[in-house]
């Protein structure tokens, strides 16, 4: 598999396209909302892009950061927005001022930095809501909410004319509905699950699981801030996703035999919920 290419998954009508390898890379886009929730190493599938959603500092989620903006510029393309965690923006802007005096060149960039519960709107029926996760440094993940008009009980069955009516004397006839549709967690410990109701009802939960099998135990996942997959099994009931899709998985297991892991530990009733997203 090109590593360039990445690897498209979709779900109902959401489409995925990327990478995601414990210590080696991850960088998922979201294409029809111009999107990108980590950034890798800046692989060509994520320079198109107008919003990257970076959920901490380590080199395999941000070392692109550079490489996207210099290649936006060389493209005369508009400077793109980096939500980060805010002990993020001072470093990563000082290392772009290094990469501007070492090309001779000033770039457009925005550094924004984010906080659990903050919220960034896409467009006006889509936005994504910050929530915390726990790792070895600041980190977040990101959820993406759509919103619905929903007709209120009071006035179904009313014919159209009478709705009519209504919205011409200023009445208010729908109740707004934020729907969690994708969260997307980054490297966290397990207790992300328990920081917002909102991530475990999301339709399609991203999640990491580094470790599948005995080779590292729970506590030595923790240790490093890591998700095991003994810890989730536990707690799947837990979980409404209609999909949860397993990323970063150690590079320790070649992508098929992560994938056998994770359905031979899986109890099956599971398994039509559950993907594991390719590293390689």
């Amino acid at each position: 598999m090109a590593i360039q290419a990445g690897e498209s998954w979709s779900y109902d009508k959401y489409k995925f396209y990327g990478l995601s390898l414990s210590g080696i890379r991850t960088g998922i886009t979201m294409p029809d909302l111009s999107l990108a929730f980590d950034v890798a190493q800046g692989y060509p599938y994520l320079l198109h892009l107008k919003k990257y959603f970076i959920t901490h500092g380590h080199l395999d989620h941000a070392a692109g950061i550079p490489y996207i903006i210099s290649q936006k510029a060389m493209n005369s393309q508009e400077g793109p927005k980096f939500y980060m965690p805010g002990s993020l923006v001072e470093p990563m802007d000082k290392i772009m001022k290094l990469w501007e005096q070492i090309e001779g060149h000033t770039y457009t960039y925005e550094f924004i930095p984010v906080a659990a519960d903050y919220v960034i709107e896409l467009n006006p029926q889509t936005y994504v809501k910050v929530f915390p996760t726990t790792h070895r440094i600041e980190s977040y993940g990101y959820t993406v909410f759509e919103v619905h008009k929903k007709l209120k009980k009071e006035y179904l069955g009313l014919e159209r004319d009478e709705i009519i009516n209504l919205r011409r004397q200023g009445i208010d006839i729908n109740d707004i509905i934020h729907t969690p549709v994708v969260s997307f967690t980054g490297d966290t410990q397990i207790e992300f699950l328990d920081s917002r109701d909102w991530v475990r009802k999301s339709k399609i939960l991203i999640m990491e699981s580094t470790y599948l099998d005995d080779r590292k135990t729970i506590e030595q996942a923790r240790q490093w801030g890591h998700i095991h997959i003994d810890e989730v099994i536990p707690r799947l009931h837990e979980i409404e996703s209609e999909k949860i899709v397993f990323i970063h998985a150690s590079s320790r297991y070649s992508d098929g035999e992560a994938r056998r892991l994770l359905f031979e530990k899986i109890p099956p009733e599971y398994h039509d919920r559950i993907e594991m997203y390719p590293g390689r």
